[in-house]
């Protein structure tokens, strides 16, 4: 039986950033600042959240079945670093503005960046297992980033730039249209290190050089352990596109010189060839929305099946990286009719129609998303104070945020 990704959008927000403009008005080192190989980040505006990003990722796919197709979905898996609750689950919201029946698993993954992997592998097995026949997993992964009181660290000002908010959304069946696993290829590799964290719903910390020594060791690693599970396999032959976690394209393309280096002995020319031809494609949709924690491998994937040659089949390898940490290499295989298929909902279009804004209307939004942390009992959404990005989406049947009320979210359809 063949298994994976039937259908897969992302929701990468209404509002958008350039770096560039960023980056100047911070005064970070240009040169520093061109090797993280991005162009734009996704802005979370206040009345959108997790939630809502998470249900404009998965409405389109299931704008696109049948009634019969749709009751098909009993398990509903949401993929996050960025809960709104220590105890209800943000697959309860999103179960409830699809409209799904009632007969559904719902419940979320939290696993750092690795997340959004934790939560597809499980979807595939439940698949493979066929304890409930021809039904259809929905796997959604979602984080965001709100920027309230800036950190002065060097680390945490580059991560600024390099930070975004999104949603990716996957539906797994027995039809993988879009990206077919291979069945048991899988290598894993884990262990605890205190690279980037969360101590506080609302805090970020880490040591970024920690966590680019631990995001190469397990880049290593688990290859090496799927070399053991797969016969004969190549890290250059083998795979026709490589997609990575992508916190920023420069350290991808770190990883990827330093594997082949270590499994190809190749040297730098023709790693920096290798580069543009396999891996690049996976950066363009990362490089205009930022790192999006458990939806970042699979924004990579996205991209490259939407973004590569698929005229004949090729396998993808993609390495999943979650920091604390847990890591996986696996693999599938799209063709042109997955490209074809992943271009109905119109993914590029999407990202070029965002709002951008300039940076003091970024830093307009500070003083708002520090009302909105975790744990906020009551708010009330103003619309028009963000009135230019909303715009874009209103009257455009997209779900956002109103109010919150006694901790409870309130959404509604613009």
């Amino acid at each position: 039986m063949d298994v994976g990704i039937e259908a897969m959008n992302i929701y990468c927000g209404s509002a958008t950033l350039n770096v560039s403009d960023l980056a100047t008005a911070r005064g970070l080192d240009a040169m520093r600042f061109e090797k993280l190989l991005i162009n734009e980040k996704t802005v979370i505006m206040p009345y959108e959240d997790q939630v809502s990003n998470g249900v404009n990722a998965a409405k389109p796919i299931l704008d696109s079945l049948s009634k019969e197709e749709i009751d098909q979905i009993d398990m509903i898996i949401t993929c996050t670093e960025s809960g709104v609750d220590f105890g209800k689950s943000i697959s309860t919201y999103i179960h409830h503005y699809l409209g799904l029946h009632r007969n559904c698993r719902l419940f979320e993954v939290k696993n750092a960046c690795y997340s959004g992997t934790a939560g597809l592998q499980m979807a595939i097995n439940y698949i493979y297992s066929e304890t409930s026949l021809n039904k259809k997993a929905l796997v959604i992964c979602t984080d965001i980033i709100r920027v309230g009181e800036l950190d002065g660290s060097i680390e945490m000002s580059f991560a600024e730039p390099s930070s975004g908010s999104g949603a990716v959304a996957m539906l797994v069946s027995n039809n993988p249209v879009v990206f077919k696993v291979d069945k048991g290829a899988n290598g894993y590799y884990g262990y605890e290190v205190m690279d980037t964290c969360r101590p506080a719903p609302d805090v970020e910390a880490g040591n970024a050089d920690l966590s680019l020594l631990s995001y190469l060791d397990c880049c290593e690693k688990t290859f090496e352990e799927y070399q053991k599970k797969v016969d004969g396999v190549d890290y250059e032959s083998t795979f026709g596109y490589l997609t990575f976690h992508t916190p920023f394209g420069g350290m991808v393309k770190g990883a990827h010189r330093s594997n082949m280096r270590k499994f190809k002995k190749a040297n730098p020319n023709y790693i920096d060839q290798d580069f543009d031809k396999r891996v690049k494609p996976s950066l363009q949709f990362c490089q205009r929305v930022g790192n999006i924690m458990g939806a970042t491998t699979h924004l990579a994937l996205a991209s490259t099946i939407e973004n590569g040659d698929f005229k004949n089949g090729k396998r993808i390898g993609v390495f999943s990286y979650g920091s604390g940490c847990c890591s996986e290499f696996y693999s599938g295989v799209a063709s042109e009719k997955s490209q074809q298929k992943l271009r109905e909902f119109k993914l590029t279009e999407h990202l070029n129609n965002r709002y951008q804004l300039s940076v003091e209307e970024y830093e307009n939004t500070f003083s708002v998303n520090t009302k909105l942390k975790f744990g906020t009992k009551n708010y009330q959404l103003d619309f028009e104070q963000f009135s230019e990005p909303f715009s874009h989406i209103q009257n455009k049947g997209k779900l956002i945020l109103t109010e919150i009320k006694d901790y409870h979210r309130i959404y509604k359809w613009t």
